[in-house]
């Protein structure tokens, strides 16, 4: 009876976990989320541009007066574009981004508060 009950309980343990890793950040304009200082970037490439969203909690995190840079890796192919703030929480790379597949991307931010955060992303 014990062991039935053990594995029972181990069972519910294992099925309640699963819930519990499925809860992200979700991508609210098709591109890739990732979180660092408690914030959300979401990179969308699109028609040879570059933007990042930037969110807390789900809301508008301002980006005005922030400024950066998005270095992208495509193999070996290394390319710097700068990023610039546009409009209520964007940055937008200045300049043609070309992001295949496999490609790793890092943004080196700079908010107008003069915080900096680094955010690495992997395109899929």
């Amino acid at each position: 009876m014990r062991k039935i009950l053990a594995l029972a309980t181990m069972a519910i343990a294992l099925t309640a976990t699963g819930h519990v890793l499925a809860h992200g950040a979700k991508a609210n304009h098709g591109g890739i989320v990732q979180s660092a200082n408690d914030l959300n970037f979401e990179l969308v490439a699109k028609d040879g541009k570059a933007t990042i969203y930037v969110e807390d909690h789900d809301e508008a995190f301002s980006t005005t007066g922030a400024t950066g840079k998005l270095t992208i890796l495509n193999g070996a192919e290394k390319t710097e574009v700068s990023l610039e703030a546009a409009g209520k929480n964007l940055l937008v790379a200045k300049g043609e981004v070309k992001l295949s597949k496999g490609a790793k991307v890092v943004a080196a931010i700079n908010f107008a508060d003069k915080s900096s955060v680094n955010v690495r992303f992997a395109i899929k």
